[in-house]
C-alpha cells in the first residue's frame, strides 16, 4: 500500500490516544501506580496486543515500526542542547568517584558479560543464534529505550532486522525485573535496617505515584527564548532539533556514497553534528538563546514517542523464534545485576542501599524509576545521590556511547569475542579496584 501523508497523521494520532489513555490509567489505578510504569510504556504495550501484531484493532500503517529509527535521530539532535553542567554538590569527591566506578563497572559488566553469555551457553545450545544477541539485555536493561532503537536501527543497517524487536522486548523486560526487584529490595531493606530514610508507597509524592502535579508544585516548562512577533520559541527548538537531525542524517548518507556504507550509526552522526553546532553556538554568543529545559521536554515528547511506536511494532513471530534463549539471557542479566546491587555493600561507605538501589533502577530499568525507588527510600533526597550521580554521569555518558558505537561495529565484523572480553575485563578491574583499593585508602 503506498504511504500518504495522512497515514502518518492517523499513526501518530493514535500514539496519541494511546498515550492519554496510559496516563489516564497511571492517574487513577492504584496497582498500575504501583509498578511505577510510564504513560509510554503502557501505551506502547496496549499497541502491541491491539495492533496489527495482536487483536488487530488499532490500525496502525506498516510504516509505524520504522518510526523509531526516525525518532531516535531527534533524540539525540536533542540530547547536546538539552544538557548542561549539574549543578554544585556538597558531596566529596570521594562520593562521586564511588558512584561513577561503580555505575561504570555494572554498564561494563552488563555489556560484556552479556555478549560472552550468549556466545558460549546460548549459541551452544542454539548455534544458529546471531552473535549479536547478547548485546539485547544491555541495550533493553541498562541502555533503555533510545538505546534499544539505536541498536536495533543500526544492526538492521547491517543486515539483522529483528535486533529491533529483541532489543525492545529487553526494554519491557528490564522494566518489569526493575521495579518488581527494586521493591523487593526495600522490602528486605527495610527489615534487616539498612535503610535510613524509608517513605512507605502511600506517603510517596503524588506526581511520583500519579504523575500529575499540584499547581503549587509546578515548575516552568521553559524559558522563551525568542520574541513570538519573530518567531514562536517552541518553534526555534523544534527546529533547531529537526535540523540537526536532518543535517546529520544526510552527511551520513552522502558520507555512505562516497565510502560505501555509513562511516557512523545514524544516531552517532546526527550526535556529533549537533555537539559540533552547540560549540558553535557557543563560540558566537548564541547558545543563550537555546534553554535547555524546552529543549529537554521537546527530547522527553520524541522518547515519549519512540517508545510507544518501539513497544508496539515488537514482531511477535521474533519473539516466539527467539523466546527460550531470551528468557536465559535475561535470566542471567537478571542474576548479575542482583550479584552487582550485593557489591554495593562493598563499594560504598556511607548509604550503600540507597545508592545501589537507585543504580539498580536505571540499570535495568529507566531512570524516572530509578528515581521512584530512590523517593521510597530517601523522599527528601537527604543523602545526595542524585547529586552525586549528576556530575559521575559526565564520565559515565560518554562510555555509554562508546558502548553503543561499538558493539554493532565490531561484532558485524566479527569481533565480538573481542567486545566481550575487553568490556569484561575492564569491568572487573574497575570492580577489584573499587572494592580493594578505595577500601585501603579508606584505612589509610
Amino acid at each position: 500500500m503506498t504511504f500518504t501523508a495522512w497515514d502518518l497523521f492517523t499513526d501518530l494520532g493514535l500514539a496519541a490516544l494511546l498515550l492519554l489513555a496510559g496516563q489516564w490509567l497511571r492517574a487513577n489505578l492504584v496497582f498500575v501506580q504501583r509498578l511505577f510504569a510510564p504513560a509510554s510504556v503502557i501505551a506502547g504495550l496496549a499497541g502491541l496486543a491491539l495492533g496489527p501484531g495482536g487483536f488487530a484493532l488499532i490500525p496502525f500503517s506498516t510504516s509505524a515500526a520504522k518510526y523509531p529509527a526516525i525518532l531516535i535521530l531527534l533524540v539525540f539532535a536533542a540530547l547536546p542542547f538539552a544538557s548542561r553542567l549539574p549543578a554544585s554538590t556538597k558531596s566529596g569527591h570521594r562520593k562521586v568517584l564511588e558512584m561513577g566506578v561503580y555505575s561504570v563497572f555494572c554498564i561494563l559488566l552488563q555489556w560484556g558479560l552479556g555478549v560472552a553469555f550468549a556466545l558460549t551457553i546460548l549459541r551452544w545450545l542454539w548455534p544458529e543464534l546471531p552473535e549479536g544477541f547478547g548485546t539485547v539485555l544491555a541495550a533493553g536493561f541498562v541502555g533503555g529505550p533510545g538505546t534499544a532503537a539505536a541498536i536495533g536501527a543500526d544492526f538492521a543497517e547491517r543486515g539483522w532486522s529483528e535486533a529491533g524487536s529483541l532489543a525492545m522486548s529487553s526494554v519491557t523486560a528490564g522494566l518489569l525485573v526493575s521495579i518488581t526487584g527494586g521493591l523487593a529490595w526495600v522490602k528486605w531493606a527495610s527489615q534487616k535496617g539498612h535503610t535510613r530514610f524509608v517513605a512507605p508507597f502511600a506517603e510517596l509524592p503524588q506526581e511520583l505515584r500519579t504523575g500529575l502535579i499540584d499547581p503549587e508544585q509546578r515548575r516552568p516548562l521553559g524559558q522563551e527564548t525568542f520574541s513570538p512577533v519573530a518567531i514562536d520559541t517552541l518553534t526555534f527548538h523544534l527546529a533547531l532539533i529537526a535540523a540537526m537531525a536532518l543535517l546529520g542524517y544526510s552527511a551520513n548518507q552522502y558520507a555512505a556514497t562516497l565510502l560505501g556504507k555509513s562511516p557512523f550509526p545514524g544516531f552517532c552522526a546526527v550526535f556529533l553534528v549537533a555537539i559540533s553546532a552547540r560549540q558553535l553556538l557557543s563560540l558566537t554568543g548564541a547558545l543563550r538563546y537555546v534553554d535547555p529545559r524546552t529543549t529537554a521536554r521537546l527530547c522527553g515528547t520524541a522518547t515519549d514517542f519512540l517508545v510507544v511506536f518501539g513497544i508496539a511494532s515488537i514482531d511477535l513471530g521474533v519473539l516466539a523464534k527467539y523466546a527460550l534463549p531470551l528468557l536465559l539471557l535475561f535470566a542471567f542479566g537478571t542474576l548479575l545485576c542482583w550479584a552487582l546491587f550485593l557489591l554495593g555493600a562493598r563499594v560504598f561507605r556511607q548509604l550503600w542501599f540507597e545508592k545501589a538501589l537507585y543504580t539498580w533502577g536505571w540499570a535495568t530499568g529507566v531512570m524516572a524509576i530509578a528515581i521512584s525507588l530512590l523517593r521510597t527510600v530517601d523522599p527528601e533526597n537527604e543523602g545526595g545521590v542524585l547529586d552525586d550521580f549528576a556530575l559521575a554521569y559526565l564520565a559515565i555518558g560518554p562510555l555509554e556511547m562508546v558502548c553503543l558505537v561499538s558493539a554493532p561495529l565490531l561484532i558485524s565484523q566479527g569481533h565480538a569475542w573481542t567486545f566481550a572480553l575487553v568490556c569484561s575485563a575492564l569491568g572487573v578491574g574497575l570492580l577489584a579496584w573499587s572494592v580493594f583499593s578505595l577500601r585501603r585508602q579508606e584505612a589509610k
